[in-house]
């Protein structure tokens, strides 16, 4: 199965840098709707067969044009929601944001490991992973997932037979780029593109308001 996991358009929580990561979460900003307009050309070339969106509003309203132009009904998936804050939901303190980049981006060594007042990795990847398993046993050769920043670059970091969660933490995913993965559950997941710019192109991209969850983790750092 193809794999194209696209992050949500920008929102108002990006903006003011927060931990956004509750049902039903922000709607999209303006430049999040300009986004979001742009995918059905940047992906005019796919062959799409299924649209899996969260459950949380700014991926519905992302994947909306997507939709609409291939008649697609995009399937609502709690599992590929966003990384629980927990303790630090909608905090945009520097502490608290750096904090939740220790915890998931130490997954891949402890899966155990908890966000304090949320998840731990081996519940996170498991939500995940069925979300993609289920897309897998429906038969469908090419499929959109949006999602979210967090969750996308801890699964790729830790599912990826060909780059490791160094690589996710040091790079950008900014709102509506794209990671495009080759693989099946059994055989695991090959990345085969990592687009850190919009689906639009550069020119929609803010790399001052992407949010804590696209960011690279050396931003972080004290």
């Amino acid at each position: 199965m193809r794999v194209l996991l696209i992050r949500h358009g920008q929102t108002p929580s990006n903006i003011a840098h927060q931990l956004d990561t509750a049902a039903p979460g922000a709607e999209l900003s303006e430049l999040g709707r300009r986004q979001a307009e742009a995918i059905p050309a940047a992906l005019a070339g796919e062959s799409i067969d299924a649209i899996y969106v969260s459950n949380l509003v700014r991926t519905q309203q992302t994947a909306a044009p997507l939709a609409a132009a291939l008649g697609l009904e995009p399937q609502v998936r709690a599992g590929i929601r966003e990384i629980s804050a927990g303790d630090m939901e909608m905090r945009s303190d520097e502490e608290s944001i750096q904090r939740f980049v220790d915890v998931v981006f130490s997954w891949p060594k402890d899966l155990q490991a908890r966000v304090p007042g949320g998840e731990s990795g081996q519940e996170v990847l498991s939500r995940f992973d069925d979300v993609i398993a289920e897309a897998s046993a429906s038969g469908a050769r090419t499929v959109v997932f949006v999602s979210h920043g967090a969750v996308i670059r801890v699964w790729i970091g830790i599912r990826s037979t060909n780059m490791d969660s160094t690589h996710t933490m040091e790079h950008w995913l900014m709102n509506t780029a794209m990671v495009t993965l080759d693989g099946s559950p059994r055989e695991g997941w090959t990345v085969q593109d990592w687009t850190e710019h919009p689906l639009g192109g550069p020119a929609l991209g803010d790399a001052a308001h992407t949010g804590p969850a696209g960011e690279p983790e050396q931003l972080h750092q004290p």
